[in-house]
């Protein structure tokens, strides 16, 4: 069952840490899709081209099915699978943690390479502003231009998300309803009357 809330990162954040010449860029963004997550890894290999690992996992969905894991070339679970390990020790989604290292000369082993990227992602989120959002149930509403101040009245008092908003003679309002308050606000809607309703 998908619950009302969820946990996620205000905003990116970013930390260090070194091990035996080795450095390890940490980065962290809130993200909504796998083409937000794509720009981030492409902005990054961009800003450290010399870098010799860009590992990375994500979270992605309020079912939190989604998810994916990049050793990118270190040994297998060595970073992917401790980086996802911390974005879930604080059941987080929509989520990305890279992991940026530069080699620093001395082979850090298995064990080594394991804390090095659990560390880092780790400060990362230590970083980050964890907050709770409501998932949203989304809701296509038209109708007419007179309706308007009531319906976007609804929207206020009930901390719904409006996507899209087309104000005509005839109007379209696409917005986020908060999961627990779903049929509080379908009922508000329903005494308008002329609102036609439907999920998208």
């Amino acid at each position: 069952m998908i619950p009302d809330f969820y946990y996620t990162i205000e905003k990116p954040a970013t930390a260090e840490f070194k091990d035996r010449g080795s450095k390890f860029l940490a980065y962290v963004y809130p993200v909504q899709s796998i083409e937000e997550f794509k720009i981030r890894l492409a902005d990054l290999k961009k800003e450290h081209p010399k870098a010799v690992h860009h590992c990375f996992a994500y979270r992605l969905g309020t079912d939190k099915n989604n998810f994916r894991v990049s050793d990118d070339g270190e040994p297998s679970g060595t970073a992917g699978r401790p980086i996802l390990g911390q974005i879930d020790s604080k059941e987080l989604t929509n989520v990305v943690i890279i992991v940026v290292r530069y080699f620093g000369g001395t082979l850090l082993g298995v064990p080594g390479l394991i804390n090095a990227y659990k560390t880092s992602a780790s400060m990362t989120l230590q970083a980050a502003v964890i907050v709770q959002k409501p998932v949203y149930c989304n809701y296509r509403l038209e109708f007419s231009y007179e309706l308007m101040n009531d319906v976007m009245r609804i929207i206020k008092q009930c901390d719904c998300e409006v996507f899209k908003n087309e104000a005509q003679l005839f109007c379209l309002v696409e917005i986020g309803i908060p999961k627990n308050r779903l049929s509080e606000v379908l009922e508000k809607i329903k005494d308008l009357l002329a609102v036609n309703v439907k999920p998208f």
